[in-house]
């Protein structure tokens, strides 16, 4: 898999404005190869977000979630210079980490 993610957080007014770009194909199990054999789910199932190594947000996807998916958040009390963590973990068992610094 290519790049994991792309992470962007910028500071203003006090918060963060953090925006992610996960690298991933997202396969809902419901489409079907030009052979006709169904195509396996594969899709991300579980976000976590931490700034400066305290976690601030969790979330639990599916598989309608689109490939390569967007995610924008904002967080409170981040200043220039916080770390910004984001793990992805998906249904085949990987794991993806990666972390930008606030600016």
């Amino acid at each position: 898999m290519a790049d994991p993610m792309r992470i962007r957080a910028q500071a203003q007014n006090g918060n963060a404005l953090v925006r992610v770009l996960m690298s991933h194909e997202m396969e809902t199990g419901q489409r079907k190869d030009s052979s006709g054999k169904v195509i396996p789910a594969w899709h991300i199932t579980d976000v976590t977000v931490a700034h400066n190594g305290k976690p601030v947000m969790t979330a639990e996807w599916g598989p309608a979630v689109s490939k390569n998916p967007f995610l924008q958040f904002s967080i409170k009390n981040a200043k220039a210079g916080d770390k910004i963590a984001v793990t992805w973990k998906d249904n085949k068992g990987e794991t993806r980490t990666d972390e930008a610094t606030v600016s």
